[in-house]
C-alpha cells in the first residue's frame, strides 16, 4: 500500500505551529493521490484519566487559533463545508483495529482544544478549557482538519499525550527529560500503528460512508459565471472534482 509521509514541522522540527503552510501541505497530499490522512501529534492532557503515554482518537475540535489562513476558498470562489463531524469515522475504526495487538493505551473519542501557540497555556486558560469539557490540548490540528475536509480527504487524528497541561498540581514536577522520554516512546508506538493501518485503509474500495469524499458536493456558493478563473485554476487539485462540471 503506497504511503506518503509529511513531517508538518519540517525535517528537524524547524517550523513553528503558526507558520506552518497548512494549505500547501494538504494541497501537496491531494496532488500526491492521498485519500486518507492519519494525523499524529503530541498533546497535553486536560483530564486526570488521560495520563502521559495515552493515545486519543479525537473526534471533535475547539479551534482557538487566530493567526492562520483556514480555507482554500477566498474572494472569487466561496464555499462552506460542514464541520459538524470533523473527523472520519471509517478511518477512526481503522485506527482502533490497527491498535489491536499493540501495547498502546488508546481511547476512542475526545475533544482537542487547538491553541495558537507557540507559548503554552496560562493556568487560567488551562482551567477554562477543562471547564469547557476539552480533553487534550495542542497547536497543530487546526486548520489542518478543516482543509482536509475542503479537499475531500478522509481525516483522523491520533493525539499522543506527553504531559499534563499546567492545570495539574504536579505539573511543575515534570521535567523536559520526562516529556522527551514519553515523546520518544509514543513515536515508537505510532510507527507500529502506521504500519498496521496502511493495509487496512488499502482494503477500502468503496466511497467513504461518512461522506468525506463528497464534502464539496453542495458547498460551493459562487455561480460558475462569477468564479475567478485564477482561483479555479489554483484549486484544480483540491476542488477539481466539482469545479470541472
Amino acid at each position: 500500500q503506497p504511503v506518503v509521509f509529511l513531517p508538518r514541522h519540517g525535517r528537524g522540527h524547524k517550523i513553528p505551529p503558526s507558520e506552518l503552510n497548512f494549505r500547501a501541505n494538504i494541497d501537496a497530499l491531494k496532488r500526491s493521490g492521498v485519500t486518507d490522512i492519519l494525523s499524529v501529534s503530541a498533546v497535553g492532557s486536560l483530564r486526570e484519566d488521560l495520563p502521559p503515554g495515552t493515545f486519543v482518537v479525537v473526534d471533535q475540535f475547539v479551534d482557538r487559533t487566530f493567526a492562520r489562513t483556514k480555507s482554500f476558498f477566498s474572494q472569487g470562489l466561496v464555499a462552506h463545508v460542514s464541520m459538524a463531524k470533523p473527523t472520519c469515522s471509517r478511518l477512526g475504526d481503522a485506527v482502533m483495529a490497527a491498535c489491536e495487538g499493540l501495547d498502546i493505551n488508546i481511547v476512542r473519542g475526545g475533544t482537542y482544544l487547538v491553541m495558537e501557540g507557540p507559548q503554552f497555556s496560562t493556568l487560567a486558560e488551562s482551567k477554562l478549557y477543562r471547564q469547557w469539557g476539552c480533553d487534550v490540548i495542542g497547536m497543530t490540528n487546526m486548520p489542518e482538519a478543516k482543509l482536509a475536509r475542503e479537499a475531500e480527504i478522509c481525516y483522523a487524528s491520533v493525539s499522543m499525550v506527553t504531559d499534563y497541561d499546567c492545570w495539574h498540581p504536579d505539573h511543575d514536577a515534570v521535567t523536559v527529560d520526562q516529556v522527551v522520554a514519553v515523546l520518544l516512546g509514543n513515536a515508537g508506538k505510532a510507527r507500529g500503528l502506521v504500519k498496521n493501518i496502511a493495509p487496512l485503509v488499502g482494503q477500502h474500495s468503496t466511497p467513504c460512508h461518512a461522506g468525506c469524499q463528497t464534502a464539496l458536493e453542495h458547498a460551493i456558493m459562487t455561480s460558475p459565471d462569477a468564479r475567478d478563473p485564477a482561483m479555479v485554476e489554483k484549486l484544480s487539485a483540491v476542488a477539481g472534482r466539482v469545479l470541472k462540471r
